[in-house]
Protein backbone atom coordinates (compact mmCIF):
# COMPACT_ATOMS: atom_id res chain seq x y z
CA UNK A 1 0.00 0.00 0.00
CA UNK A 2 1.71 3.12 -1.53
CA UNK A 3 -0.49 5.32 -0.95
CA UNK A 4 -3.59 5.75 1.69
CA UNK A 5 -4.74 9.14 0.63
CA UNK A 6 -8.47 9.10 -0.70
CA UNK A 7 -9.29 12.73 -1.18
CA UNK A 8 -7.65 16.25 -1.24
CA UNK A 9 -7.51 18.24 1.80
CA UNK A 10 -11.21 20.33 1.97
CA UNK A 11 -11.50 23.10 -0.68
CA UNK A 12 -12.78 25.99 2.18
CA UNK A 13 -10.12 28.14 3.60
CA UNK A 14 -8.89 26.35 6.55
CA UNK A 15 -9.12 28.14 10.01
CA UNK A 16 -6.13 26.08 11.64
CA UNK A 17 -2.79 24.86 9.16
CA UNK A 18 0.51 22.64 10.13
CA UNK A 19 3.06 22.92 8.29
CA UNK A 20 6.11 21.01 8.50
CA UNK A 21 6.30 20.53 11.99
CA UNK A 22 8.93 18.35 13.76
CA UNK A 23 9.45 18.21 17.16
CA UNK A 24 12.51 17.18 18.64
CA UNK A 25 12.94 16.67 22.89
CA UNK A 26 16.06 16.75 23.69
CA UNK A 27 17.54 12.95 25.43
CA UNK A 28 21.09 11.73 26.27
CA UNK A 29 21.15 10.15 23.25
CA UNK A 30 21.20 13.31 21.05
CA UNK A 31 17.36 13.58 20.85
CA UNK A 32 14.00 12.03 20.68
CA UNK A 33 12.45 12.93 17.04
CA UNK A 34 8.44 13.09 18.12
CA UNK A 35 6.86 14.52 14.94
CA UNK A 36 8.39 14.72 11.25
CA UNK A 37 7.31 17.27 8.84
CA UNK A 38 3.65 17.12 9.58
CA UNK A 39 1.19 19.16 7.16
CA UNK A 40 -2.43 19.26 7.07
CA UNK A 41 -4.98 21.83 7.23
CA UNK A 42 -8.60 21.96 9.63
CA UNK A 43 -11.13 23.95 7.66
CA UNK A 44 -13.80 25.88 9.92
CA UNK A 45 -16.70 23.82 11.31
CA UNK A 46 -15.30 20.29 10.65
CA UNK A 47 -14.47 17.04 13.08
CA UNK A 48 -10.94 15.82 12.73
CA UNK A 49 -9.87 12.54 14.38
CA UNK A 50 -6.14 11.98 14.51
CA UNK A 51 -5.31 7.97 15.18
CA UNK A 52 -1.87 6.25 15.09
CA UNK A 53 0.29 3.39 17.13
CA UNK A 54 0.94 3.82 21.01
CA UNK A 55 3.90 7.17 20.84
CA UNK A 56 3.55 8.18 17.34
CA UNK A 57 3.15 11.61 18.70
CA UNK A 58 -0.63 12.42 18.42
CA UNK A 59 -0.71 14.26 21.66
CA UNK A 60 2.32 15.61 20.90
CA UNK A 61 0.74 17.55 17.68
CA UNK A 62 -1.82 18.11 19.79
CA UNK A 63 0.16 20.32 22.34
CA UNK A 64 1.98 22.04 19.34
CA UNK A 65 -1.77 22.89 17.79
CA UNK A 66 -2.71 24.43 20.98
CA UNK A 67 0.48 26.66 21.07
CA UNK A 68 1.16 24.87 24.37
CA UNK A 69 4.72 23.34 22.59
CA UNK A 70 6.77 24.69 20.13
CA UNK A 71 7.59 22.40 17.45
CA UNK A 72 11.57 22.12 16.49
CA UNK A 73 10.35 23.59 13.29
CA UNK A 74 7.45 24.67 11.14
CA UNK A 75 4.85 26.91 11.90
CA UNK A 76 1.17 26.31 12.71
CA UNK A 77 -1.53 29.07 11.40
CA UNK A 78 -4.58 30.08 13.11
CA UNK A 79 -6.54 31.98 10.45
CA UNK A 80 -3.63 32.73 8.45
CA UNK A 81 -1.96 34.51 11.67
CA UNK A 82 1.02 32.22 13.12
CA UNK A 83 0.59 30.76 16.41
CA UNK A 84 3.19 31.84 18.51
CA UNK A 85 1.67 30.37 22.13
CA UNK A 86 -2.11 29.40 23.76
CA UNK A 87 -4.92 31.91 22.83
CA UNK A 88 -8.48 31.90 23.81
CA UNK A 89 -9.38 30.97 20.36
CA UNK A 90 -8.35 27.34 21.19
CA UNK A 91 -9.68 25.16 23.94
CA UNK A 92 -8.10 21.53 25.11
CA UNK A 93 -9.33 19.34 26.71
CA UNK A 94 -6.84 16.17 27.98
CA UNK A 95 -7.24 12.58 28.73
CA UNK A 96 -7.43 12.90 32.42
CA UNK A 97 -10.13 15.34 33.77
CA UNK A 98 -7.57 17.35 36.07
CA UNK A 99 -9.87 19.34 37.80
CA UNK A 100 -9.41 21.15 40.79
CA UNK A 101 -10.77 18.99 43.71
CA UNK A 102 -11.19 21.78 46.08
CA UNK A 103 -13.68 23.70 43.54
CA UNK A 104 -17.19 22.33 42.67
CA UNK A 105 -17.95 21.52 39.37
CA UNK A 106 -19.59 24.89 38.59
CA UNK A 107 -16.70 26.84 39.91
CA UNK A 108 -14.17 24.61 37.66
CA UNK A 109 -16.29 25.65 34.75
CA UNK A 110 -16.23 29.10 35.40
CA UNK A 111 -12.12 29.13 36.26
CA UNK A 112 -11.06 30.56 33.16
CA UNK A 113 -13.21 33.39 33.14
CA UNK A 114 -12.35 34.26 36.60
CA UNK A 115 -8.41 33.92 35.41
CA UNK A 116 -9.51 36.33 32.49
CA UNK A 117 -11.31 38.80 35.27
CA UNK A 118 -14.86 38.46 33.84
CA UNK A 119 -16.96 39.89 36.71
CA UNK A 120 -18.53 36.92 38.63
CA UNK A 121 -21.96 36.74 37.50
CA UNK A 122 -21.66 36.77 34.27
CA UNK A 123 -19.40 34.15 34.36
CA UNK A 124 -21.45 32.24 36.35
CA UNK A 125 -24.14 32.99 33.63
CA UNK A 126 -21.83 31.34 31.44
CA UNK A 127 -21.15 28.38 33.44
CA UNK A 128 -24.85 27.47 34.21
CA UNK A 129 -25.36 27.45 30.50
CA UNK A 130 -22.54 25.16 29.88
CA UNK A 131 -23.54 22.73 32.52
CA UNK A 132 -26.83 22.83 30.47
CA UNK A 133 -24.86 22.23 27.27
CA UNK A 134 -23.57 18.81 28.51
CA UNK A 135 -26.33 17.86 30.54
CA UNK A 136 -25.03 18.16 34.19
CA UNK A 137 -27.91 20.03 35.96
CA UNK A 138 -28.41 19.01 39.49
CA UNK A 139 -24.76 18.24 40.28
CA UNK A 140 -23.66 22.20 39.61
CA UNK A 141 -22.01 21.76 43.24
CA UNK A 142 -20.94 18.66 43.12
CA UNK A 143 -17.14 17.97 43.95
CA UNK A 144 -14.63 15.75 41.21
CA UNK A 145 -14.64 13.30 43.93
CA UNK A 146 -18.39 13.17 43.54
CA UNK A 147 -18.76 12.44 39.94
CA UNK A 148 -18.12 9.60 38.12
CA UNK A 149 -15.68 9.77 34.70
CA UNK A 150 -18.18 10.50 32.53
CA UNK A 151 -19.13 13.65 34.48
CA UNK A 152 -15.81 14.37 35.33
CA UNK A 153 -14.75 14.87 31.49
CA UNK A 154 -18.50 16.55 30.87
CA UNK A 155 -17.35 19.62 33.16
CA UNK A 156 -13.59 19.43 31.67
CA UNK A 157 -15.28 19.88 28.22
CA UNK A 158 -17.52 22.86 29.59
CA UNK A 159 -14.90 24.24 31.08
CA UNK A 160 -13.01 23.91 27.82
CA UNK A 161 -15.91 26.10 25.97
CA UNK A 162 -16.55 28.55 28.56
CA UNK A 163 -14.62 31.16 26.51
CA UNK A 164 -16.01 30.23 23.49
CA UNK A 165 -13.24 28.80 21.78
CA UNK A 166 -13.24 28.51 17.98
CA UNK A 167 -11.29 25.52 17.96
CA UNK A 168 -11.58 22.47 20.34
CA UNK A 169 -8.26 19.92 20.62
CA UNK A 170 -9.66 16.65 22.19
CA UNK A 171 -6.66 14.55 23.37
CA UNK A 172 -8.27 11.11 24.29
CA UNK A 173 -10.81 12.36 26.45
CA UNK A 174 -12.64 8.82 26.89
CA UNK A 175 -9.76 6.94 26.97
CA UNK A 176 -10.22 5.83 31.32
CA UNK A 177 -13.81 4.94 30.66
CA UNK A 178 -15.59 1.82 30.17
CA UNK A 179 -16.61 0.88 27.23
CA UNK A 180 -20.75 1.38 27.17
CA UNK A 181 -19.63 5.28 29.25
CA UNK A 182 -17.74 5.76 26.40
CA UNK A 183 -19.90 5.27 23.53
CA UNK A 184 -22.05 7.47 25.83
CA UNK A 185 -19.52 9.83 25.67
CA UNK A 186 -19.14 9.69 22.09
CA UNK A 187 -23.00 10.62 21.40
CA UNK A 188 -22.81 13.46 23.80
CA UNK A 189 -19.86 14.78 22.28
CA UNK A 190 -21.65 14.44 18.53
CA UNK A 191 -24.98 16.38 20.16
CA UNK A 192 -22.52 19.41 21.51
CA UNK A 193 -20.62 19.31 18.49
CA UNK A 194 -23.86 19.83 16.31
CA UNK A 195 -25.10 22.39 18.98
CA UNK A 196 -22.47 24.85 18.85
CA UNK A 197 -20.41 23.50 15.22
CA UNK A 198 -17.01 24.37 17.13
CA UNK A 199 -14.11 23.17 15.36
CA UNK A 200 -12.89 19.74 16.66
CA UNK A 201 -9.38 17.97 16.96
CA UNK A 202 -9.22 14.84 18.62
CA UNK A 203 -7.13 12.25 19.27
CA UNK A 204 -7.96 8.70 19.92
CA UNK A 205 -6.70 5.00 19.85
CA UNK A 206 -10.37 4.05 19.17
CA UNK A 207 -10.73 3.65 15.38
CA UNK A 208 -14.36 2.97 16.06
CA UNK A 209 -14.63 5.85 17.58
CA UNK A 210 -12.93 8.28 15.12
CA UNK A 211 -15.15 7.16 12.45
CA UNK A 212 -18.40 7.85 14.38
CA UNK A 213 -17.46 11.22 15.06
CA UNK A 214 -15.05 12.32 12.41
CA UNK A 215 -15.45 14.09 8.68
CA UNK A 216 -11.53 13.03 8.16
CA UNK A 217 -9.46 10.71 10.11
CA UNK A 218 -5.86 11.77 9.86
CA UNK A 219 -3.60 8.39 10.15
CA UNK A 220 -0.28 8.65 11.60
CA UNK A 221 3.40 6.89 11.15
CA UNK A 222 5.02 5.11 14.31
CA UNK A 223 7.62 7.43 15.46
CA UNK A 224 8.37 9.84 14.30
CA UNK A 225 4.86 10.59 12.99
CA UNK A 226 3.96 12.12 9.76
CA UNK A 227 0.64 12.00 8.34
CA UNK A 228 0.23 8.86 6.41
CA UNK A 229 -3.09 8.81 5.10
CA UNK A 230 -6.32 11.27 4.88
CA UNK A 231 -9.53 9.35 5.26
CA UNK A 232 -12.71 11.19 4.08
CA UNK A 233 -15.36 9.67 6.94
CA UNK A 234 -18.38 9.87 3.72
CA UNK A 235 -21.36 8.80 6.24
CA UNK A 236 -24.42 11.01 6.37
CA UNK A 237 -24.84 13.02 9.70
CA UNK A 238 -26.55 13.17 11.98
CA UNK A 239 -25.09 9.91 13.72
CA UNK A 240 -26.24 7.14 15.92
CA UNK A 241 -24.70 3.99 17.65
CA UNK A 242 -26.06 1.91 15.01
CA UNK A 243 -24.16 3.66 12.41
CA UNK A 244 -21.14 1.04 13.18
CA UNK A 245 -23.12 -1.82 11.93
CA UNK A 246 -23.28 -0.70 8.24
CA UNK A 247 -21.31 -1.97 5.54
CA UNK A 248 -19.70 2.03 4.68
CA UNK A 249 -18.37 1.94 8.56
CA UNK A 250 -17.04 -1.21 8.24
CA UNK A 251 -15.51 -0.51 4.79
CA UNK A 252 -14.05 2.70 6.63
CA UNK A 253 -12.76 0.81 9.40
CA UNK A 254 -10.69 -1.89 7.43
CA UNK A 255 -9.38 0.89 5.58
CA UNK A 256 -7.76 2.78 8.65
CA UNK A 257 -7.10 -0.22 10.47
CA UNK A 258 -4.74 -1.25 7.33
CA UNK A 259 -2.89 2.23 7.11
CA UNK A 260 -2.18 1.13 10.80
CA UNK A 261 -0.89 -1.90 10.08
CA UNK A 262 0.60 -1.08 6.91
CA UNK A 263 3.32 0.58 9.50
CA UNK A 264 4.54 -2.74 11.16
CA UNK A 265 2.75 -2.45 14.24
CA UNK A 266 -0.84 -3.86 15.52
CA UNK A 267 -1.46 0.01 16.69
Amino acid sequence: MANFSMSPSPPSQPILRAEHISVTFPSRQGGLDALNDVSFDVCQGEFICVVGPSGCGKSTLLRVLSGLLPPTSGQVYLRGQSLDGPCNDIGIVFQKANLMPWRTALQNITLPLEIQGLEATQAQQHAVALIRLVGLEGFEGNHPHELSGGMAQRVSIARALVHDPEILLLDEPFGSLDALTRERMNLELLRIWHTRRKTVVMVTHNIQEAILLADRVLVMTVRPGQITANVPVTLPRPRCQDVIYGHTFIKLARYVRGAIDWQGTAG
